[in-house]
């Protein structure tokens, strides 16, 4: 085996969520001496740009989980204006774009996994996006991991999806069949200008939680698939940019379009690196 398929079968073989709650653990550590050595050791590692924070010094932060999931300076990602014109969810770099076809989407060569296991097994729900847009944009440790809103948007649903925890960088994600439909996510259902929009937040390898702003830390939460109705339970409805959920630890968003609804940029590809607020595509409705 080469190195990333060894990389793959430790990944198999690891207790994914007994490590990642441990982490966790961890991550919500308060003492100073083990909080500020987490913290430091990792901004050294990943080289993180605290200049971008609104609160700049790494040691001042309650927790691990704080600094992870710090607030960047608003005016470093001016949100692109247009009711026409789709935000970028969040920082990282394109996984993949482009076409839902045959109620699948591309997750890497030789790779492609279903829309409705992603969806938690809602065929209606999929339906909803047969022959649309998809865009995986992965987030690195060194990003910043809040996710934001494409579009004006109602809640409609919101869908917890139980699953594995396998790390979802490029290596994995080449490596591992069906990762993003395999692994335990959110699924957000908004109403847009655009119709029916998706945004997916996929939990990965020691990420110790999922936010939600309307909910608050989502997973870990049952062993079963959970479905919230928020056209009965609430009105929660976003604007454009605002914050909708975060990771804490670094994973990925999936964002989903119906059929003839969107075009994403031209220039967006696998690789290209994303900031959160930067034009992502066009509503063609």
């Amino acid at each position: 085996m080469n190195k990333d398929q060894v990389f793959a079968f430790i990944q198999h073989i690891v207790p994914q969520k007994t490590l990642s709650r441990f982490v966790g653990r961890i991550a919500e550590c308060t003492n100073t001496s083990v909080k500020n050595t987490f913290i430091e050791q990792f901004v050294k590692k990943y080289n993180v740009n605290m200049s971008e924070a609104i609160n700049e010094d790494p040691r001042s932060y309650r927790n691990f989980n704080d600094f992870f999931t710090r607030a960047i300076k608003p005016e470093l990602r001016p949100i692109t204006e247009g009711d026409k014109t789709i935000a970028c969810p969040a920082d990282g770099a394109i996984s993949q774009l482009g076409n839902i076809e045959y109620g699948t989407i591309y997750q890497a060569k030789g790779h492609s996994y279903s829309l409705t296991e992603l969806l938690g097994g809602d065929a209606e729900l999929s339906n909803q996006f047969l022959g649309g847009k998809f865009a995986t944009v992965y987030l690195s440790p060194r990003d910043y991991h809040r996710v934001h809103m494409p579009l004006d948007g109602k809640l409609i649903k919101t869908i917890h999806v139980p699953g594995k925890l396998f790390s979802v960088n490029k290596v994995t994600a080449e490596q591992i069949p069906n990762v993003f439909a395999r692994n335990e996510r959110t699924v957000c259902l908004f109403e847009t200008a655009a119709g029916p929009m998706a945004v997916i937040l996929v939990g990965a390898m020691i990420v110790a939680s999922i936010e939600t702003v309307w909910t608050g830390q989502v997973t870990p939460f049952s062993k079963q698939v959970q479905t919230w109705d928020y056209e009965k339970l609430a009105s929660i409805e976003l604007k454009k940019g605002e914050e909708m959920g975060r990771f804490k630890l670094g994973s990925t968003a999936i964002v989903l379009f119906g059929k003839d609804a969107i075009e994403w940029e031209s220039q967006l590809a696998a690789e290209v690196e994303t900031r959160m607020g930067m034009s992502f595509g066009k509503v063609t409705v």
